[in-house]
């Protein structure tokens, strides 16, 4: 009976051992496993992103502007007469000033009925005139000249027309292909920073991991506005146009 239960004991350690060999063993596979994997990593799965960025000052070749003209009265018809009277003559304005007919756009007529109001302030059925409105627009290429016409469009008002002038609008018609442009300039520049910071540490960089195209900014020239949605100004002649590139690279 002690004979058997010395066997046992004996066995119990051997199993134990068994047992503790096992582990060690594979936790050093684990181990090397682990450490290959992290080797792997260092060196093929580092990268670095950064943010190029390409500017170019442009100048605007298209022109939009609108000038309009609106009449009240009693009777709808004296209104219509009125308007009526004062496109022509407009009209015949900014031809004196060189814009041909050609570039002008006559918008339709626009209408609304005006209708009294109680002690209350509050609006009745009874209707007391109706308000006539008709715009014309003028789109060019000729884009000093159009600025021009507008600022001196007040001329108008000593003819008794009284003319509403909206500020002209002014656009690049090239942007979509100076945009591919831009874009190839800004992954440069992305590419020359990130070697830089790639040989300030010893390293070099390898290949294009990722590539996102930022918002396109158009603002007017030296301006620092920027939007998280792009910006678009055709407020201004003159604009600057900036195309950003996020780039990420492998890192050797």
């Amino acid at each position: 009976m002690v004979w058997r239960d010395h066997f046992v004991n004996i066995e119990g350690h051997r199993n134990l051992f068994n047992s503790q060999a096992v582990l060690g063993i594979a936790l050093v596979i684990s181990s090397l496993i682990l450490g290959w994997s992290y080797s792997n990593k260092k060196s093929g799965d580092e990268a670095i992103t950064v943010t190029g960025s390409a500017k170019r000052r442009i100048t605007s070749d298209l022109v939009v502007w609108n000038a309009g003209v609106s009449r009240q009265s009693p009777q709808l018809s004296d209104a219509y007469k009125a308007l009526s009277d004062d496109i022509p003559r407009i009209k015949q304005y900014l031809i004196s000033k060189g814009i041909p007919e050609s570039q002008m756009t006559v918008s339709a007529i626009s209408s609304v009925t005006l209708k009294g109001k109680d002690s209350d302030g509050n609006e009745t059925n009874e209707i007391t005139g109706y308000s006539l409105s008709q715009s014309i627009e003028v789109r060019s290429n000729e884009v000093q000249k159009i600025a021009q016409v507008a600022r001196e469009a007040t001329e108008l008002i000593n003819q008794g027309i009284l003319v509403e002038s909206a500020a002209p609008k002014y656009y690049y018609t090239g942007i979509s292909d100076l945009k591919i442009e831009m874009l190839g300039e800004a992954a440069k520049d992305a590419k020359e920073r990130a070697s830089r910071i790639a040989q300030s540490t010893g390293n070099s960089i390898g290949s294009v991991r990722s590539a996102k195209m930022g918002v396109l900014q158009i603002t007017a020239a030296d301006s620092t506005d920027v939007s998280d949605y792009g910006v678009f100004d055709t407020s201004t002649i003159e604009k600057d146009m900036t195309a950003v590139v996020n780039v990420s690279f492998a890192v050797n």
